[in-house]
């Protein structure tokens, strides 16, 4: 045994004097078979080690079989191999695409569910749900995966969810980043987003002292050693069982203890600049941040990412939604607090949200506290952060940039589960015994002895750090995810339903010769919850007004002279506006001469707008025509005929 820590520590400070090390072209390839030659390989240009011992985590399922359960965790190959099935299974209400590459040319997986003989996706009210933008919180792309299955196998089933698919587009992204998920479940590491390079201690080293598997059993754990000069942690005299230490003052103690590791640089600290770095959600282009700036007084955000949109994962989010704009609702989900959790990130709610648009956030935030149970739910800045910024969030693209409700919803709770002693405060030794009462005592490894090569006899045991701390025990993951799932699918429920209302025509004036004025008046209604826009939509011009289109038909034996005029000028657009338009709206409104439109900046929830046109007609002619109603995120009702005679 000690040769073989000699050995490592000679390898290491070998692999220091080296250069970077660049992963080898088929490094992508070989991680899905890594396991079998026991070995994982990353990408990138390092000056650490790129690659790691393949494990197979206890209650993670790794080949896709017959059934799908969650009481187990689900590797990326099992999730995209449902996805898959569930497109081929499902052709007519789920649509499979790439929405983008990770940076080791991973796809990113995409489903849209909507039932594609009701209409187009993007003419539907949308939700866009996504899991898996943090490496190590899977407990989200768990939530995300249980709801495409949910949906699909309700349809048909659920009065409820059949309308929901029929009339209503979700988009849903399981994991946003495969690349990290894959390291997390294939090894020991964990990191916080993409696996991209960084000099995370600002030594000019990339990713040089990552975690160690000290004691090979593919799990990174706490360790400690005997230190009675400078030892901070003594067993807890409250815990009989001897597991959970207590922190007292430097030298009181008769532990010191580290995240299971080496100093492999040398600079006196363990694990400090592990596989890469960057947080993919502080990355968003909303009041984004440098990881440092020049005058030394400004603020800066760490894991900012070179330049907003920078990582490859962030900026395919960005760049779907925004070609998607019929989408209204978001949940970015995250582990582990637990909260609903939105925006501002930078400062309180009421000094820069709308009125009328916080009133919608807070009704879901009452909402998803009473499904799941979190006792919070806020803003980011003062509810979350106390105060303290965060900066290229999220949350404030999606409100600022986007007009969306947004979530960054953090699912479960770290093991503090039960307070005991009803004091309001969940310690350790409660979560011991939680963990010992209701998970049969998983999630927490006791102590073993092992070697390490700079402090010598030492032992590793303490939480599980993946299915436990970070996210609950593969035996809970259900009533966490389906909770979760349960809250955004009411959101999708609380989307505008664009309905048609009635069509009214009166004459209201004749002239000699058979002509006349008539007045023509077609309503639509919102029977939804949320109104057609939120006013910082309407701000930002992410959507365009509601617009009710009529089209007259053709007169028969008119061909050379006029039978009608619409009068008024009414609120076409001139041709120098024309560009707000998307190009199959503009061809419906603006290039037909027998076209008219009556818009409306929003539609609230519950009523109903009512377009007025006055028509005269020439020589006792009989119109007949169509009205359709556009809106961004209402949908669209096309093609109502009317006759005006």
């Amino acid at each position: 045994m000690m040769k073989r820590y000699l050995f490592l520590a000679l390898f290491i400070s070998v692999t220091l004097l080296l250069p970077a090390q660049q992963g080898t072209s088929v490094n992508r390839q070989n991680n899905e078979e890594g396991r079998k030659n026991q070995v994982y390989s990353l990408s990138g240009f390092r000056h650490g080690v790129n690659f790691f011992q393949a494990v197979k985590l206890e209650g993670v399922e790794y080949e896709p079989g017959e059934s799908l359960t969650f009481d187990r965790y689900h590797s990326l190959e099992v999730i995209y191999a449902w996805l898959k099935r569930w497109a081929a299974q499902y052709p007519d209400i789920l649509e499979l695409c790439e929405a983008g590459r990770s940076y080791e040319n991973r796809p990113v997986m995409q489903v849209t569910i909507t039932s594609k003989k009701h209409g187009k996706d993007t003419d539907k009210p949308g939700a866009y749900f996504e899991g898996g933008r943090h490496s190590g919180e899977v407990t989200a792309s768990e939530s995300a995966f249980w709801l495409i299955k949910y949906l699909l196998e309700n349809y048909g089933r659920d009065p409820e969810i059949t309308r929901l698919i029929d009339t209503k587009t979700i988009y849903i992204r399981p994991v946003n980043n495969p690349d990290g998920h894959n390291l997390y479940m294939n090894t020991a590491q964990s990191n916080r987003s993409t696996v991209r390079p960084v000099d995370n201690d600002g030594d000019g080293l990339l990713d040089e002292d990552p975690p160690d598997d000290i004691d090979g059993d593919g799990i990174i754990l706490t360790m400690r050693w005997k230190d009675e000069v400078k030892g901070t942690y003594i067993p807890d005299p409250d815990d009989p069982t001897g597991r959970i230490m207590k922190r007292v003052s430097p030298g009181k103690g008769i532990y010191s203890t580290s995240q299971e590791g080496i100093d492999n640089d040398g600079d006196g600290r363990v694990n400090e600049d592990g596989i890469g770095g960057l947080d993919l959600h502080r990355n968003y282009p909303e009041n984004w941040r440098p990881q440092t700036e020049a005058t030394g007084r400004g603020f800066t955000q760490s894991g900012a990412g070179e330049y907003p949109l920078s990582e490859t994962e962030t900026r395919s989010v960005v760049t779907f939604l925004l070609s998607h704009p019929n989408v209204y609702v978001v949940n970015s989900m995250d582990t582990s607090v637990p909260m609903h959790l939105r925006p501002p990130s930078t400062s309180p709610s009421e000094e820069r949200m709308y009125p009328e648009d916080l009133k919608w956030y807070r009704h879901f935030d009452n909402l998803g506290k009473k499904i799941t149970g979190y006792v919070r739910a806020g803003d980011v800045y003062n509810d979350y952060g106390r105060g303290s910024p965060l900066f290229g969030h999220g949350p404030d693209f999606g409100y600022w940039y986007f007009g969306a409700i947004w979530y960054g919803d953090e699912i479960w709770n770290g093991g503090r589960n039960k307070d005991y002693n009803g004091d309001g405060n969940i310690d350790q030794i409660e979560m011991l015994k939680w963990d010992d009462e209701e998970n049969d005592g998983r999630g927490f490894v006791e102590w073993k002895p092992a070697r390490h090569p700079a402090y010598g006899e030492i032992e590793t045991g303490g939480f599980n750090p993946k299915f436990f701390s970070q996210n609950p025990p593969a035996k809970h993951l259900e009533k966490w995810i389906s909770n979760q799932a349960m809250f955004n699918l009411e959101m999708v429920k609380a989307l505008p339903a664009l309905e048609w209302g009635n069509i009214e025509i009166k004459k209201i004036k004749s002239y000699k010769g058979d002509s006349a004025d008539y007045q023509l008046k077609i309503a639509f209604k919102n029977n939804g919850q949320l109104p057609t826009s939120l006013r910082q939509a309407q701000l930002v011009k992410i959507v365009s007004p509601d617009r009710v289109v009529i089209e007259i038909d053709t007169v028969p034996g008119f061909r050379d002279k006029t039978a009608f005029k619409i009068l008024g000028s009414g609120n076409r657009p001139s041709s120098g506006e024309g560009s707000q338009y998307s190009d199959n709206t503009r061809e419906q409104i603006i290039s037909q001469s027998r076209t008219e439109y009556r818009t409306f900046p929003s539609t609230e929830g519950g009523s109903a707008n009512i377009a007025t046109f006055n028509i005269r007609i020439f020589g006792g002619a009989e119109l007949s025509g169509k009205a359709s109603v556009f809106s961004t995120r209402g949908g669209v009702l096309k093609d109502k005929p009317f006759t005006v005679k």
